[in-house]
């Protein structure tokens, strides 16, 4: 086959490593616009059941990948001046998204994939002849503006900013601080031995209200290190990426597509779907998603036009279907922190048990103590039925 990847991403790399090394014969070309080494973005995460997955796909990647990650297990909150902890989440693995792409660059190209920097492609016209085209070129795909794909994209409420910090967080943190303008809130969690990813996000009037919405880079960083000066113990943080570009406040892209492929097109990633960040797990299901598109296009085959619908068509069911509950935690968890003032009230215990359960669809319905009581209700319930069947 002749395949081009548009994106050298995780996704567009893992995808073409695996379609040379199932088939050494197939002609595989990635075409990427940044240069070679850049890329945006700190840490990626991981479940500990996935890096055991990738092994069995490809052991070499694997190795390196888990070699250069690091681990946690549980979930601290910080809230109100209180600190609940969360364990028995299971292991999670950080690993910083350069070494990452770098690692999939290395081993595709060990392979004889032809991984092509500096390549623009704004329309499939612009590739060569190729029987697959694979849209991994991520949540503003130029492939995706077709008509065909059915393709929706909604607007978060709150602002966010990605940003790394030299200081490494043994947990995954959250951090919620007060400010005259409002609340704001952090999420942190280590991808390298000595760095770590900090999301920043808030609300459209506490962006307004701390000036973010026209101050400097330097002069952000200054005013978060100061609202977060105890969670963060001293260190800095830093806005730029390996392009020298400054992080930007944005708001979330949800995209949604009907359908994720048209004739040798197929989409893959952000550019076939996105899930809030505070779910995790974005470039995970990307490899998931092209995982699913290798294994499809090598059980039916593709050396006819109906084999190749047949084997897209068998990829977009299964990854729509494996998705969907996923994608609905994602949009709850999404309206619990545009929501997240509702619950500021709360002890700081009840504060991180809404939290934790914010993906459940009962919340956003309940007043937040209500729902807390019910929750100990049920947690001792729980603990009362298992001491009955110990005691039998």
């Amino acid at each position: 086959m002749r395949i081009a990847c548009v994106g050298a991403g995780p996704a567009g790399l893992y995808f073409s490593l695996l379609m040379k090394l199932w088939e050494p014969a197939n002609d595989v070309t990635v075409f990427e616009r940044n240069k070679e080494g850049i890329t945006q973005g700190w840490g990626v995460t991981m479940e500990q059941k996935f890096l055991a997955l990738l092994a069995d796909y490809d052991a070499e990647s694997a190795r390196e990948i888990t070699g250069r990650s690091t681990r946690w297990c549980d979930q601290v909150v910080c809230f109100d001046s209180g600190r609940e902890v969360f364990s028995g989440n299971g292991k999670a693995h950080g690993v910083s998204r350069q070494s990452f792409v770098e690692i999939l660059a290395r081993r595709a190209r060990q392979l004889g994939v032809d991984v092509r920097y500096e390549q623009e492609i704004r329309d499939q016209s612009e590739l060569p002849p190729a029987d697959l085209i694979v849209a991994a070129d991520g949540v503003s795909s130029m492939l995706r503006r077709r008509a065909e794909f059915g393709t929706t994209i909604t607007e978060g409420q709150n602002k966010y900013v990605w940003l790394g910090t030299g200081k490494a967080f043994d947990s995954f943190h959250f951090f919620f601080e007060p400010t005259e303008a409002g609340w704001i809130w952090a999420y942190a969690y280590q991808h390298e031995p000595a760095a770590s990813t900090f999301i920043v996000e808030c609300e459209p009037r506490t962006w307004a209200g701390l000036g973010f919405d026209k101050c400097s880079p330097s002069r952000l960083l200054d005013r978060l290190e100061g609202i977060f000066a105890e969670g963060l113990a001293g260190r800095r943080l830093w806005t730029q990426f390996t392009d020298d570009a400054d992080a930007l406040w944005r708001n979330f892209r949800t995209v949604r597509n009907e359908r994720w492929h048209h004739a040798n097109v197929v989409l893959v990633g952000d550019s076939a779907h996105t899930a809030h960040f505070s779910v995790g797990l974005g470039t995970q299901l990307a490899l998931q998603d092209v995982m699913a598109l290798a294994a499809q296009v090598q059980r039916v085959g593709t050396h006819t036009a109906s084999g190749l619908t047949e084997a897209l068509q068998a990829y977009q069911d299964q990854r729509q279907a494996e998705i969907r509950r996923h994608a609905t935690e994602a949009e709850r968890s999404a309206l619990w922190f545009e929501n997240m003032p509702r619950y500021a009230g709360l002890t700081p215990r009840q504060f991180a048990t809404v939290l934790h359960a914010r993906r459940a669809p009962l919340l956003p319905k309940l007043p937040p103590r209500l729902f807390c009581n019910l929750h100990d209700i049920r947690q001792r319930s729980a603990v009362l039925d298992k001491l009955r069947t110990l005691c039998r």
